[in-house]
């Protein structure tokens, strides 16, 4: 979901297909959406000496994607050796099982529900194929089972949803958690300052060059938004659906619905906390 019109940084134009850093090669998926923005971001990761790559969140089932997925690794010289996600939404997640059949490869995710083969992902992870390695970084908020994967030697984060290269992020209520994504988002920038993270490849929109500058954003984002609910419910706003017309006005109404999840996210964080 997109609230703003640009982030901090320098994003990198519109959202092509093709290289995004020394390692990672983006694969644009055709299902643009106002929820989507251009469409899922596809990743093929790989050494560049490597004949054998990570592709990170196939994308939607959608077999023209996925062909263009694989045909895009071995024009490389590449084959896709492992298949990750991000987390488990459909534009994500929901072409992982075909991708699976079309490579021979296993699927590693969070939530056991979304894993073909015995390994899943878990905090600390490190993940090594063909030369490469990434390390997986926990930031549940977006939703519970939310992963982003760090790329140390292009300093750059495969963030899925948890940062987007344009706008913000719903925080998908009940599944996912304000406080969490807080917390993952302070994770993040730990990442920025302790270990020169600058680049953030997104699951939608462009890439971004300062991912410190983009999670700063997210957090005063975050903190300007908590504050407009907490006055809302002051001023005698208490349903969600009310408290959305009051605070998002300003936001297309086709994604209301989205906003509403994020604002029964924000109730429940303010109720934890005696706030309201």
């Amino acid at each position: 979901m997109t609230e703003a019109a640009a982030l901090p940084g320098q994003p990198r134009g519109g959202v092509l297909s093709g290289p995004a850093t020394a390692r990672a090669v983006n694969v644009l998926a055709p299902n643009a959406s106002a929820m989507t923005l251009d469409g899922t971001n596809t990743w093929i990761v790989s050494e560049p000496d490597s004949e054998l790559a990570v592709v990170i969140d196939p994308g939607p089932d959608d077999d023209g994607h996925l062909q263009t997925v694989v045909a895009t690794a071995e024009k490389a010289g590449k084959r896709v050796a492992l298949t990750l996600l991000t987390h488990g939404h459909p534009d994500h997640a929901e072409g992982a099982a075909r991708f699976a059949e079309l490579t021979g490869t296993k699927v590693r995710a969070l939530d056991p529900a979304l894993r073909l083969g015995d390994e899943g992902l878990a905090a600390g992870d490190v993940i090594r194929v063909g030369g490469l390695e990434m390390r997986v970084v926990p930031t549940p908020g977006h939703t519970a089972d939310s992963l982003c994967f760090h790329l140390p030697a292009d300093r750059a984060v495969l963030t899925g949803d948890t940062i987007l290269g344009r706008g913000t992020t719903v925080v998908a209520h009940p599944d996912g958690r304000l406080g969490d994504y807080l917390d993952s988002l302070r994770r993040l920038r730990s990442l920025t300052v302790d270990d020169g993270v600058h680049t953030v490849l997104p699951g939608h929109g462009p890439v971004l060059d300062d991912a410190q500058g983009a999670v700063e954003f997210y957090l005063a984002h975050r903190a300007h938004r908590l504050a407009q609910v907490e006055t809302a419910v002051e001023d005698g706003h208490v349903s969600a659906a009310d408290v959305v017309a009051q605070v998002y006005a300003d936001v297309d109404r086709s994604l209301w619905p989205a906003a509403e999840l994020s604002v029964r996210a924000q109730l429940e964080y303010l109720r934890e906390h005696g706030l309201i």
